[in-house]
């Protein structure tokens, strides 16, 4: 990254460049021109695939960066609402992680929460409505080798950008506790 490159979104406008051929500030400017603070999220990332050519995935992220800089999104916020993600490598196969998700003795121990899993694939990932019944909560199993995986959980449909930053503290502590769970087995 070049000394004094901003990185929006998470990602330096080098990178951005590197990729599809205009930095932050070009895109910006690309954006500025057509309007794009009057459009909606999938309108701005249309115009960057269809009229410049730019791949689905950096085109949404180069909208979102826009989004971001222009004051039309903030931090964790998506069209659905707010979403965050945590995750965190644990020392046993995505499988053991799965059923210490998906047996509810052995998740009310660790997690305490009583939720509602709506689809379950062992050792892959489960679909789950959240205990406030409003939320969604995706959790993902990866195998990492060695008897670890990673787990990874993603809750959307979040209010505000307030409970997206008291839910991120909260699953960064639960994957603590679903570790410590997991260990004494």
């Amino acid at each position: 990254m070049k000394k004094g490159d901003k990185r929006i979104a998470g990602i330096g406008s080098e990178a951005v460049e590197k990729a599809t051929g205009k930095g932050w500030r070009g895109w910006f400017g690309v954006l500025d021109k057509a309007n794009a603070t009057k459009l909606t999220h999938k309108e701005i990332a249309a115009i960057l695939r269809e009229k410049h050519n730019v791949s689905v995935w950096w085109s949404r992220q180069i909208a979102v960066g826009y989004e971001r800089e222009r004051g039309m999104r903030t931090l964790y916020q998506q069209p659905e609402g707010f979403e965050i993600s945590k995750s965190k490598t644990l020392p046993v196969s995505p499988l053991k992680a799965f059923k210490a998700w998906n047996d509810k003795t052995a998740r009310d121990k660790w997690l305490g929460e009583n939720i509602i899993i709506r689809k379950a694939t062992p050792g892959k990932s489960m679909r789950i409505t959240w205990a406030d019944e409003k939320t969604n909560v995706d959790v993902n199993f990866y195998d990492t080798g060695k008897g670890k995986c990673q787990v990874s959980v993603q809750h959307s449909r979040l209010s505000g950008a307030a409970q997206a930053e008291r839910m991120k503290k909260y699953w960064a502590a639960a994957l603590i506790s679903l570790g410590n769970f997991l260990e004494k087995k």
